[in-house]
């Protein structure tokens, strides 16, 4: 991973959780001195930057428990593609917010950031024509 010279990575004592989302992964660490919101070693703006509201939706956690601002953020993402890499990324975010207080719990719950989507690609099958669900076209006569 390489790092952007314009980042500032967060340092010190940090909260470590794993969110998963599809084939995406999250590693997320928050520490509590704060810092920039890194993603990949880079600013998560910029990382997210295909996501249409992206900002809204990341701070959703933060905005919930009253901690926006509070943490500077620390995240290492695989897999899938950028809108399951930023379900992953959040529900990592919720479960380290939880870890750090389990008051949090009670207000992350009922949004159901807490919960692991385990919504994932349908398996090709044998004799379709290459795809999960399409149907080889049949001869007319």
């Amino acid at each position: 991973m390489t790092v952007d010279p314009s980042v500032t990575l967060p340092t010190g004592k940090y909260i470590e959780a794993v969110g998963r989302r599809k084939v995406a992964t999250a590693r997320v660490r928050i520490y509590e001195d704060g810092g920039d919101f890194v993603v990949n070693g880079k600013v998560v703006g910029k990382y997210f930057i295909t996501i249409v509201n992206a900002h809204s939706k990341y701070n959703v956690p933060f905005e919930l428990t009253g901690t926006k601002g509070k943490f500077g953020v620390s995240v290492l993402v695989s897999g899938s593609g950028p809108s399951a890499q930023m379900g992953a990324m959040i529900h990592g975010i919720a479960r380290a917010l939880v870890a750090y207080d389990p008051t949090f719990k009670n207000l992350l719950k009922p949004s159901g950031l807490l919960t692991r989507d385990d919504r994932m690609k349908e398996t090709r099958k044998i004799g379709m024509g290459g795809s999960a669900r399409s149907k080889r076209q049949s001869p007319k006569r």
